[in-house]
């Protein structure tokens, strides 16, 4: 067993002992973390909250007086909130601040949610993460034929990834259904046999949004709101578009040679999937919080979204270890907009990190972040 794969396991342990009980599972979200790491230091050694908080913000207005950064962090210990705070603005024509309640795209933060779907209606009875997806596409092609649910969830599938297409650039300012988007690499031979390899592939969660449509009856996002966002309370979280007016929506910045620019134009929908949603810092927190229960679907379906296979990526989540400690992490781009979620699970900790700056490097400043709140070196392994 991989030092990763051994983590995992004490991880998932720390887990169950957290859930393993009625009572338990009632207060999960006030305890402190039931067991710990081989090497983790207890609390007693980690920085005080005001200590991490004064570092923490310094950090972060560091890279916004440089022009590098602006959006919403947030980071939790034990359960507890020690920063989340907005910084710089969320529209620059209009002089709106970015605030804990600005919503701002997530990029590829949405594939976490779309595998959590995907576990849900394993949970329901509707389909096995060790389908072949052609038990739910219709005339689906044959080179698909070896393909499963689990390979498309690892990104080891094979399915060339349409973002690298030449042609990704032209079409993306224009509408695409899932069917539209799915046509324009379903002829194409496969990268390399099904489970042989890690290729990352937004193509891949495009599909998967798709057997979701199919397995449920439901479009992607109404499956998404119904059997997650709101059970969760996640009220501020959805599908994003141009058409409805969204309250709080950060607009999306890339830099140009004289400061911020507007970023350029994209319609949601052709990343349907894999990178269409959008969020707050609240209403991640609060999905960072249930994942340490039972709330969506039982710990052994759970196990599987963080269980590291090729490319040490789960179900949506990279997983690997930083700071001595388990990470579990994902990092987003998209036009106008990058992201990052680092959650630590033997301390009960996470970073988030929502920038309406195209191309910050939000996984190395969360990395930053991280190493304040646990008194570690920046760029310590």
């Amino acid at each position: 067993m991989t030092d990763i794969a051994a983590s995992a396991k004490r991880a998932l342990i720390t887990r169950r002992a957290l859930v393993s009980s009625p009572l338990a599972l009632g207060l999960a979200l006030a305890l402190p973390t039931a067991s710990r790491a081989e090497g983790i230091p207890s609390h007693s050694s980690l920085p005080g909250s005001a200590a991490v908080r004064s570092k923490a913000d310094a950090c972060v207005r560091e890279l916004l007086g440089r022009g590098r950064f602006m959006g919403a962090v947030l980071l939790a210990r034990d359960g507890r909130v020690l920063l989340k705070r907005g910084y710089g603005m969320a529209d620059l024509e209009q002089s709106v601040p970015c605030s804990t309640k600005t919503k701002f795209r997530l990029a590829s933060l949405s594939k976490q949610f779309t595998a959590m779907g995907v576990l849900i209606l394993q949970h329901q009875g509707r389909l096995s993460v060790d389908d072949p997806v052609s038990l739910h596409i219709p005339d689906c092609p044959a080179a698909w034929s070896g393909i499963t649910i689990h390979h498309l969830l690892t990104h080891t599938s094979g399915i060339p990834n349409f973002t690298s297409f030449p042609d990704y650039l032209r079409r993306m300012p224009f509408p695409s259904s899932l069917l539209e988007t799915i046509a324009r690499f379903r002829d194409m031979p496969l990268d390399f046999p099904p489970g042989e390899r890690y290729s990352y592939s937004n193509s891949g969660y495009a599909v998967l949004a798709y057997v979701i449509e199919r397995a449920s009856g439901q479009a992607y996002g109404e499956l998404l709101r119904n059997a997650i966002f709101e059970p969760l309370g996640m009220a501020n979280t959805g599908c994003d578009s141009a058409t409805p007016v969204i309250k709080a929506r950060a607009r999306g910045y890339a830099t140009g040679p004289n400061g911020f620019v507007n970023a350029a134009y994209i319609d949601m929908s052709i990343h349907t999937g894999n990178g269409s949603l959008y969020s707050t810092l609240d209403d991640m927190l609060k999905w960072d919080q249930a994942l340490y229960t039972e709330k969506l679907v039982p710990l052994r379906l759970l196990d599987l979204a963080f269980t590291p296979f090729k490319g040490n990526y789960g179900y949506g989540w990279l997983i690997d270890n930083r700071h001595g400690r388990l990470r579990i992490s994902h990092t987003g781009g998209i036009n106008g907009f990058s992201t990052h979620i680092a959650r630590y699970p033997h301390d009960r900790a996470c970073v988030i990190l929502l920038s309406n700056v195209e191309g910050a490097n939000v996984e190395a400043m969360a990395d930053a972040l991280a190493a304040i709140m646990f008194g570690r070196a920046a760029g310590g392994g």
